[in-house]
């Protein structure tokens, strides 16, 4: 248990200074940006949304995960979604991200028919672009990406390059998801279905350049997808 929650640690801090640095640094959607993208979207219904996944700590699921899954039951009872898939594999903790957030999806609402999980997944890159062909396979047209006003503009470029600019972008608006404050709770899920043993950190797996190339999306074999 120790080991896992100091890699937990070490990744919460780690995100907190990056969105930090993003922020000042432009590399963030403004909640203008995100309201216009949103108001788009509401003249449309995507066939699936990917949501990236949030390295679970054996408890209860962090803020960010919590936003992210709430999101998606946003966009789901809006319409905007007809389907969800949660993208992510055990990459900072022993638990399936991916397996972990479906799970808390179904337990706030969401119907468990209109749940999809990719597992292989460990960077951000990989979660839109396994998750895209997954789609593809499954014969959904129309994807979106709805994540963290952050996440998908760090996204975007590498979407409009690998993927000819086919997934639209929603990014979480967060005066719209208040409006489900009222109904948000914090469910009990059999996270141990999700427990991955003889589990292994991917900082203890890959040297931090190695790490770099697979957020970059370099460690993904393009020619096998084409």
């Amino acid at each position: 248990m120790i080991c896992y929650k100091s890699n937990i640690t070490t990744v919460i801090i780690f995100s907190f200074t990056l969105f930090i640095l993003l922020t000042f640094n432009s590399c963030i959607y403004s909640p203008a940006k995100c309201n216009e993208l949103l108001n788009k979207s509401y003249n449309k219904q995507y066939d699936i949304i990917v949501v990236p996944g949030v390295p679970f700590n054996g408890e209860k699921w962090s803020l960010i995960m919590k936003s992210r899954v709430y999101w998606s039951k946003y966009l789901y009872d809006k319409g905007i979604a007809k389907n969800i898939m949660y993208s992510g594999s055990a990459v900072y903790s022993p638990y399936i991200e991916a397996e972990i957030m479906a799970m808390y999806a179904e337990a706030i609402g969401i119907p468990k028919e209109h749940i999809l999980v990719e597992t292989k997944a460990e960077h951000s890159t990989e979660n839109i672009f396994y998750s895209y062909y997954k789609a593809k396979k499954l014969n959904f047209t129309s994807v979106a990406l709805a994540s963290d006003p952050y996440q998908t503009k760090a996204l975007k470029k590498f979407i409009d390059e690998k993927l000819n600019s086919e997934i639209n972008i929603i990014p979480i608006v967060y005066d719209s998801l208040n409006t489900l404050k009222p109904i948000m709770f914090d469910p009990v899920i059999d996270f141990k279905k999700a427990f991955v043993k003889n589990f292994k950190a991917l900082p203890n797996r890959e040297t931090y350049w190695e790490r770099r190339k697979g957020t970059r999306g370099e460690k993904i074999d393009y020619k096998f997808f084409k």
